[in-house]
């Protein structure tokens, strides 16, 4: 973990996350201070900056990007880190063997089925994310994810910019965790009030026997900073997720940089609050 210690600076972290290989940017890092529990996100320029820590002398910063390997740097309070450059190496990725046996293959529905959202919303802040799980309830063979859907409502700014992330099952409590879609999937819908569906079919992604998640990340676009502690004081960012109501437990987990995932607990009626999200899948007879 290398260190980093130079002159008296101003409290503030500032600089920029690149290919270690090419030095291309890497849009929509995201950057932790790790005890102090606060970050922030990438521009799509690769920028960054977030304040020094506050609570302790001496902390680390972790960077992570999807499709690369997570870094570490070690930061001291006073000391300048003004235009940083952050290089991360590539994640190799193990592509498994799939094999599919000759047989009828037809699209099935996991996850949300309504057509019509529950009263309430989901607000996110730049690099945070709401994620779904798609059970396979009926314990179906699955293949391939065809699609992605989300419900945006028709509030806010549903036109906003957002990642895709899909995520295996294989955290603490099953919570999410190994990234299944390791390339940068940056999309808008064209309106809100409806069902907004993503093409996922060209990544070859094949669904785990027990289910996996859908998620949704806040990003940020234009030359634009954004930190935990700015975002305490700013308006309102980007698209709302509307809620479902349709399941008696909880499938939707919260990230927020810094404080990792949180299973989201709220209830109506003896039904859970859950992100309106679904997927299509290959089911093979």
């Amino acid at each position: 973990m290398p260190f980093i210690s130079q002159a008296q600076q101003e409290g503030r972290i500032t600089g920029r996350v690149v290919d270690e290989k090419t030095q291309d940017p890497i849009p929509f890092a995201s950057i932790n201070l790790r005890d102090e529990q606060t970050g922030a996100l990438t521009n799509e320029y690769g920028y960054f900056q977030l304040a020094m820590p506050t609570k302790v002398t001496e902390d680390s910063i972790i960077v992570m990007a999807l499709g690369y390997r997570r870094t570490a740097l070690f930061v001291k309070r006073g000391s300048n880190m003004e235009e940083v450059i952050i290089k991360l190496p590539k994640q190799p990725i193990e592509l498994s063997t799939v094999k599919i046996e000759a047989s009828k293959i037809k699209p099935t529905l996991l996850g949300a089925r309504a057509n019509s959202p529950g009263a309430g919303m989901i607000q996110g802040t730049p690099g945070s994310q709401y994620a779904f799980l798609c059970k396979n309830e009926k314990s179906k063979k699955l293949g391939a994810i065809r699609t992605v859907s989300f419900f945006i409502g028709e509030n806010g700014f549903p036109r906003e910019p957002f990642r895709v992330r899909i995520y295996k099952a294989d955290g603490n409590y099953n919570a999410p965790n190994s990234d299944m879609l390791t390339e940068s999937v940056i999309v808008s819908a064209a309106r809100g009030g409806e069902w907004f569906t993503v093409d996922l079919s060209p990544y070859n992604l094949i669904a785990p026997e027990e289910g996996f998640y859908v998620a949704m990340e806040w990003i940020v676009s234009g030359d634009k900073f954004y930190t935990t502690n700015f975002m305490a004081e700013y308006t309102p960012y980007g698209q709302i997720l509307r809620p479902t109501f349709e399941f008696k437990d909880s499938r939707t987990w919260s990230y927020a940089i810094g404080r990792g995932w949180n299973l989201v607990t709220l209830a109506n009626n003896g039904s859970r609050f859950n992100a309106m999200m679904r997927a299509e899948v290959d089911e093979y007879k």
